[in-house]
């Protein structure tokens, strides 16, 4: 085989698999997508006040792993260290959802709010419970602080939609299932000025 050929062949291989991985980078997100999806590290990001970009989490997607966290405030959860026994505990790592913040707000925001409480001008934050098991997985789903006239409805509503995409909290290097509260806010927008 000639040269020119052999180059003319590795060009058109480079060219197909470059086809075949391309990256994709939001302002929330940077990594790699093969066949529609995610693959190798991804690194999530929020954004500062002035502007500049963290990095929240990388999460290898292939690996199907935590690289890295930065770490949140450290607060005590419901946590069953023994089977059947549940404690109020500082945790090693936190549940945390895959992409962060970010990600997970993309779901949280999906509120329909609901006619019957605008009519009454209800508003306030609907708190929900779950457990998120060691594979990740949520279940179990109580409503703690109510707002009512549907929204406690709505907000259970899509806390259920939201995929089982957490990473289960860790205790003494292992995983731990735990109850994670995620609030849901129903607020109503002023009225929009006429300009005459």
């Amino acid at each position: 085989m000639n040269k020119r050929l052999l180059l003319g062949l590795i060009a058109l291989l480079l060219s197909f698999s470059s086809q075949a991985q391309r990256l994709r980078t939001t302002e929330s997100e940077s990594g790699m997508i093969e066949k529609g999806n995610k693959t190798g590290v991804w690194e999530y990001y929020v954004h500062a006040r002035d502007g500049r970009q963290i990095t929240v989490q990388k999460y290898d997607h292939t690996a199907r792993k935590l690289v890295f966290y930065r770490p949140i405030e450290d607060i005590p959860y419901s946590v069953e260290l023994q089977a059947g026994q549940w404690t109020r505990s500082r945790i090693d790592q936190p549940p945390l959802f895959i992409g962060g913040d970010p990600v997970l707000a993309s779901y949280t925001t999906k509120l329909v709010y609901p006619a019957g409480a605008q009519q009454r001008n209800l508003q306030g934050k609907v708190l929900i419970s779950f457990m998120i098991d060691t594979l990740g997985r949520a279940s179990d789903h109580k409503i703690l602080l109510s707002v009512g006239g549907g929204c406690d409805e709505e907000a259970m509503r899509v806390c259920r939609k939201i995929p089982d995409q957490w990473i289960p909290a860790r205790k003494n290097g292992r995983a731990v299932p735990l109850v994670y509260e995620l609030p849901f806010t129903f607020k109503l927008q002023p009225p929009a000025l006429v300009s005459q």
